[in-house]
């Protein structure tokens, strides 16, 4: 029971960490039908932000990590903008080749800028490395904060998407961009909004991966990016939560085969591959299938 109980809390905070960066995934998918692989990327940049943040502006950690949150959503708008903008009516294989090029241009900078060699991350106040004791289980406090942001979070996204205008014109965007367009939504605007969000979210997950895992190097955001995507395909690519329950399906997935099968821990990878590959033979638009009208 108590190592059910560890590995319930530790599931929801990987697979909240999962749902944060799949969020970004699918709602520039959901808007723009774009793939945006250098997601993943912009998640690791958002670490080094707070980093340095912290260890060279000598911010204090609250300030350093709103600093970095901040600065990886002004990376995201200038991404769309320089990278991706441009190409908005140009066949979707340049906006894909693109994104691939954005994704290599990161990790190379971040290589020059800030070095190949992995940092430590301990810039957090050491009490988010307490434990809570639960009867025998032990849960550390690191945790906790991790569910409870995600939770806000998605809870901040709701209200924007379904109680805001901004809101409401990303969902039509989503839908139908030129009628958008003709009711007079500012196009750019909610799109450039759209990838600031996704940016942030990105950067609050790189943050508390960094502070769960606490090391910091430029291709750190692979494997999260790349896990993230597949959440968010086995969701339902384009829908939010479809992104949000995929990614907590992959995070209870791992989690639960390791903890009761500890002989499988190697191949803790391959499990979001066989799980993406069963959800394409099976479902292949998801979870939650976006439904949409197709003129002929």
């Amino acid at each position: 029971m108590n190592a059910l109980i560890q590995n319930f809390f530790n599931s929801l905070a990987l697979g909240g960490l999962y749902a944060l960066i799949a969020v970004g995934y699918t709602m520039v998918y959901g808007i723009l039908r774009l793939i945006n692989f250098a997601h993943g990327d912009i998640f690791m940049m958002g670490t080094y932000f707070a980093f340095y943040a912290i260890t060279l502006l000598l911010l204090p950690w609250w300030l350093g990590f709103l600093f970095a949150i901040f600065i990886t959503g002004l990376l995201g708008y200038s991404i769309e903008k320089i990278a991706y903008r441009p190409l908005r009516s140009a066949p979707r294989i340049s906006s894909l080749i693109t994104a691939i090029g954005m994704s290599f241009f990161l990790e190379s900078f971040a290589v020059v800028v800030f070095g190949g060699i992995p940092k430590s991350f301990n810039v957090y106040p050491k009490v988010f490395s307490d434990v809570i004791m639960m009867g025998k289980t032990r849960i550390p406090v690191l945790t906790f904060i991790t569910i409870i942001v995600t939770a806000l979070l998605f809870l901040l996204l709701w209200w924007l998407l379904y109680k805001t205008k901004t809101g409401l014109a990303m969902r039509a965007i989503s839908v139908d961009i030129p009628a958008t367009s003709l009711m007079g939504a500012n196009v750019n605007n909610v799109i450039s909004i759209t990838f600031i969000v996704g940016s942030s979210f990105a950067a609050v997950a790189g943050i508390l991966w960094a502070m769960k895992y606490p090391q910091v190097q430029p291709y750190m955001g692979f494997t999260p990016g790349l896990k993230a995507f597949i959440a968010a395909v086995i969701g339902g690519i384009g829908s939010i939560q479809g992104a949000i329950v995929g990614g907590f399906l992959l995070g209870f997935l791992e989690i639960m085969l390791v903890g009761f099968f500890p002989s499988l821990a190697g191949y803790r990878d391959v499990f979001a591959y066989v799980t993406l590959v069963i959800i394409l033979m099976f479902r292949p638009t998801g979870i939650f299938k976006i439904y949409s009208e197709q003129k002929v």
